[in-house]
């Protein structure tokens, strides 16, 4: 399914030929994100992250980096989450070299001039501004306060005003230094393009990539020993709630389990939160469960938008299907759960882009790759005995984090509620 290099400065180049598609789509992940800043630099990678597109030597302006991809078609994006910043590129397959060109220019030859921080400071701000205002983005901010208080892990990944406002040039710039380095980054490629052809172009441009010595990890505690709400009352037509617990690692042997236990409770329409909440009681339009997994920590989350009136009975109804969890899984249950993993993986991986992001993301998170075949055989080895025992180990009371952003005030009754 793929192919392995090792540059002589340390950069991972991942190769997946996808003979079938028209497209190749390259991505560059480094190993950054906000879990590495310090207080102080709060937001510094995503403010990094813009910045890259701003303008190079070759191509002074962001129009100039933009239009050369879009010129053929193609689609240049980046994001920054916790642990790992992407840069990706997608073309049609016989434009890979200009693809590999404004990447590598971007990455290696970005100006980060002052002028261009300052117009992009206002940019980052506006973000930050239109997040606050979205009360589910909103939610999901807080609910990560609530599960990694006081952490890295639990900071909004484009950090707040103030820390925005305060980041210079020459921070980021040292940040840029410490984290931006070729042994921290995987160069992944999917779609039409063979190893031998993709590593004799990709090799002279990023071996010019200086090498350099990382600082790796980051603190992390995940003791919690009761329950815990946070609201931010808002005047809005929903009560926007996530309920959460603490999960597992990229690395745990029962990451699966987990994934398989989400789907049951609220992946997708037959789910059990879906077919109760909604379909039985109608309390709410949108309601789902997922997972998140990091190096080390995790966690798995409901989210629910209901009618303020009706808050209280809806996270009791939720609850109450997080209690029952505990009591079995059906073998149509977990049958279902299984197929539904497994077909949303082999239909994503039809995609290059999703298919480059999925074997890179592996290779910077993990440094060990699981071939679809590979994931497959474990989500198949599963039993229902293993996702009630995950079920009893994470689904405590005192494991409970639940935000709330919506007109609220019921704090206390809310508070005393958070039982299973």
């Amino acid at each position: 399914m793929y192919s392995k290099a090792v540059l002589d400065n340390g950069l991972r180049v991942i190769i997946s030929p996808m003979p079938h598609s028209r497209s190749v789509c390259l991505a560059v992940l480094v190993g950054t994100g906000s879990c590495y800043e310090s207080q102080r630099e709060a937001g510094i990678s995503h403010f990094a992250e813009h910045l890259y597109f701003k303008g190079t030597q070759r191509r002074p302006t962001a129009k100039e980096i933009s239009q050369d991809i879009e010129g053929v078609g193609g689609i240049i994006n980046a994001s920054t989450d916790k642990e790992v910043t992407i840069f990706w590129c997608k073309v049609a397959s016989s434009n890979f070299l200009i693809a590999l060109d404004v990447l590598h220019d971007l990455l290696l030859h970005s100006r980060f001039d002052s002028k261009d921080m300052e117009q992009e400071r206002k940019v980052i701000i506006e973000e930050i501004s239109m997040n606050l205002d979205i009360p589910q983005q909103r939610v999901s901010i807080l609910i990560d306060e609530l599960l990694w208080p006081e952490q890295p892990l639990g900071r909004e990944v484009a950090g707040d005003k103030e820390a925005v406002t305060s980041i210079t040039r020459e921070q980021l710039l040292d940040y840029v230094a410490r984290r931006y380095l070729p042994g921290n980054a995987v160069l992944s490629v999917a779609g039409d393009i063979q190893h031998e052809e993709a590593i004799a172009q990709i090799e002279p441009l990023f071996n010019k990539w200086a090498a350099g010595e990382l600082v790796t990890g980051y603190t992390t505690d995940d003791k919690q020993t009761a329950a815990r709400l946070r609201i931010e009352p808002r005047d809005s037509e929903q009560a926007h709630l996530c309920l959460a617990v603490q999960g597992f690692p990229h690395s745990h042997p029962k990451r699966f389990t987990l994934d398989l236990l989400s789907i049951v409770l609220g992946g997708g329409m037959s789910s059990r939160l879906f077919t109760e909440i909604r379909e039985h009681k109608g309390l709410a339009y949108d309601i789902h469960s997922y997972t998140d997994h990091f190096l080390s920590s995790g966690s798995f989350t409901i989210y629910a938008g209901v009618d303020p009136k009706k808050l209280q009975i809806a996270v009791a109804a939720i609850l109450d299907e997080v209690s029952k969890l505990k009591k079995g899984i059906t073998p149509d249950e977990l049958s279902r759960a299984k197929e539904l993993l497994k077909g949303r993986l082999q239909l994503r991986l039809e995609d290059s882009q999703n298919m480059a992001l999925w074997l890179g993301s592996q290779e910077i998170l993990r440094r060990h790759i699981l071939s679809v075949d590979e994931v497959i055989s474990i989500i198949d080895a599963i039993s229902a005995d293993e996702l009630i025992t995950v079920a009893e180990e994470l689904l405590k009371t005192e494991h409970l984090n639940l935000a709330i952003v919506g007109p609220v005030k019921e704090e206390q009754a809310l508070l005393e509620s958070l039982r299973i």
